[in-house]
């Protein structure tokens, strides 16, 4: 009998399955393989095996179980993945974990009543509703996306809720109630447009909310977010995403915008692939979501200059992710939403005829007028400039576009180089490209692990593992318990680092490489094995010099000139 809501999960569901939902796996012996979805390939090294409920990328070293795929597929925390994959198996949280239910299944249920409520009073409000009409919204597209009102009452939803049975601290802690210092409870969203903002699976996990005009005393901001909850971290969620991933994925491109009204308007006149940031700037989170589908981002932001300031920021995290990006513009109109809805052909050209990233910063920081005058501002301009090509990942983009520069500015490559190596990198936020796109783990395993696994895998593949007894001085210490293991007749232990070296070995032998021939293999394993042995006896003797002991140094001399020569 399962004892947890992750092992009732996976008694009911299998990990095929569950995948096959995401990808398109075929038939490798006893096991699953297809393109891994977390790293570029064209040759399958992705590998899932029914036998153990697990996955493996051979590629970029990357798995685990079904839950591990998911949240790392669909950019999500545990507690989503949890909820997303009990729905698919058909079980109650709230009978199988009331503590976790509690702790985040609940606020989901929360969510979801508050939507409703909104939406009711939505219906019933022709203030509202004029509001969204005067904005050119239409009730189809305000439909689709669950948009609602909060009215102007202190407390109207939170009495809702606890009709409905709900604690009102529970209440609190989804975000949609504040609790006063007096201890009264009251609703957070009141006289606005209600924008519910779902997660990448399309469950209601926090709400943005529009002042509307009637109700803007200038005490409080035009705009309202759910705070930060176990199920909503706004980092990580793009407004929109669940419903345009796949046009995403099919066009191979990505529009971002800024906030919701945005992202509505271009939607509404049939500009599917887009995508919002809602309440804060482009994240690395973000770019973890978007690079599933595509590398090619369009930014279309507002043109005054706090939307010039973010898309700047947008550029220089994506192109240090290695994505293409390119910058749509408007000329006259500052807000991309107006524009779409007034004349949705002009908003389509615009993206049509976006730039590349910096030709989009050679315009703005170098008009002709400034490179051909060479004024006194203009090393501060160039500085800026070549301070974001500095930002770009790719060594050969960076090189086009200096060539590009020293076109435009009649400046020699190998001066604005000079110059460039000059200019200090911001200070970091901590989202660098490689956190951003390679994920690789914490710890890289050096080759003497790597081919004693592979040996172990061509040994279990062959049905030769009796002979690596012969191997087995030569075995990596995680691949001798391993060996131990796979010898008594079991495939799993009791320790999860060690059951996940098994899964990779079992999973190995079943690739068409694991019957090559092992003599190579084990030449190759000697040669590591002997240059790790030499490394480990060079940092003993050093240390033995240090403490001064003439016994272990001599010892360790004597074993050192014994190792064959490599």
């Amino acid at each position: 009998m399962a004892t947890s809501p992750v092992e009732a999960i996976k008694e009911k569901l299998d990990i095929v399955d569950v995948l096959k939902e995401y990808l398109t796996l075929t038939p490798a012996g006893k096991n699953f393989k297809a393109r891994c979805p977390f790293h570029r390939e064209k040759t399958p090294s992705f590998m899932v095996s029914p036998d153990r409920q697990t996955w493996h990328c051979f590629g970029c070293g990357l798995g685990g179980d079904m839950f591990a795929f998911v949240m790392r597929h669909d950019n999500i925390e545990f507690a989503d993945a949890l909820k997303v994959l009990a729905d698919k198996a058909g079980i109650e949280l709230k009978r199988v974990s009331p503590l976790e239910y509690k702790y985040f299944g609940l606020l989901y249920d929360i969510n979801a009543d508050a939507k409703k409520f909104f939406i009711s009073r939505l219906e019933g409000s022709d203030v509202a509703k004029k509001y969204l009409l005067g904005r050119k919204l239409s009730p189809a597209t305000a439909e689709e996306f669950e948009l609602g009102f909060a009215t102007s009452g202190p407390d109207e939803l939170t009495m809702h809720l606890m009709n409905l049975g709900y604690a009102p601290d529970d209440c609190v802690r989804s975000g949609v109630t504040i609790k006063t210092e007096r201890g009264r409870y009251l609703d957070r969203f009141r006289g606005r447009i209600m924008f519910p903002i779902h997660n990448h699976l399309g469950k209601v996990v926090g709400f943005t909310g529009r002042i509307l005009p009637e109700f803007d005393t200038g005490e409080m901001g035009k705009y309202v977010n759910s705070p930060e909850t176990p199920i909503f971290q706004k980092s990580k969620l793009l407004y929109g995403f669940w419903k345009s991933k796949n046009s995403i994925r099919e066009e191979k491109i990505a529009v971002l915008v800024e906030g919701q009204m945005d992202f509505l308007a271009l939607w509404q006149v049939g500009i599917k692939n887009v995508i919002a940031t809602s309440g804060t700037a482009m994240t690395a989170e973000h770019l973890k979501s978007i690079v599933r589908l595509t590398d090619q981002l369009v930014l279309f932001f507002d043109s005054d200059e706090a939307g010039q300031a973010a898309l700047e920021r947008a550029i220089d995290l994506a192109e240090a992710a290695d994505f293409r990006v390119r910058v749509a513009t408007l000329k006259d109109d500052k807000d991309p939403a107006d524009a779409a809805l007034r004349d949705a052909e002009t908003v389509k050209s615009a993206i049509g005829k976006a730039v590349p990233a910096q030709q989009f910063y050679f315009a703005r920081y170098l008009p002709a007028s400034a490179t051909g005058k060479k004024g006194p501002d203009f090393l501060r301009q160039l500085r800026a400039v070549l301070q974001k090509i500095k930002f770009i990942a790719s060594p050969v983009e960076r090189s086009m576009w200096l060539s590009e520069l020293a076109k435009l500015t009649g400046l020699g490559e190998a001066v604005l180089i000079e110059e460039a190596e000059k200019i200090p990198m911001p200070e970091s936020s901590g989202e660098t490209a490689p956190e951003i796109i390679k994920e690789k783990d914490s710890r890289q395993r050096s080759r003497w692990e790597l081919l004693s696994e592979e040996l172990l895998a061509a040994m279990v593949g062959q049905k030769r593992l009796k002979e690596a007894e012969d191997a087995f001085q030569y075995l990596s210490p995680a691949s001798k318990e391993a060996f131990s293991i796979l010898k008594s007749g079991e495939k799993k232990s009791l320790s999860p680092n060690l059951d996940s070296i098994l899964n990779l070995i079992m999973l190995r032998a079943e690739l068409p490489e694991a019957h090559e021939k092992l003599e190579p293999l084990m030449g190759h394993l000697k040669k590591e094995y002997f240059k790790e042995r030499r490394q480990e006896l060079s940092k003993s003797i050093k240390q033995a010099e240090a403490e001064g002991n003439e016994t272990r140094l001599s010892s360790l001399l004597q074993e050192l000139n014994g190792l064959p020569k490599l």
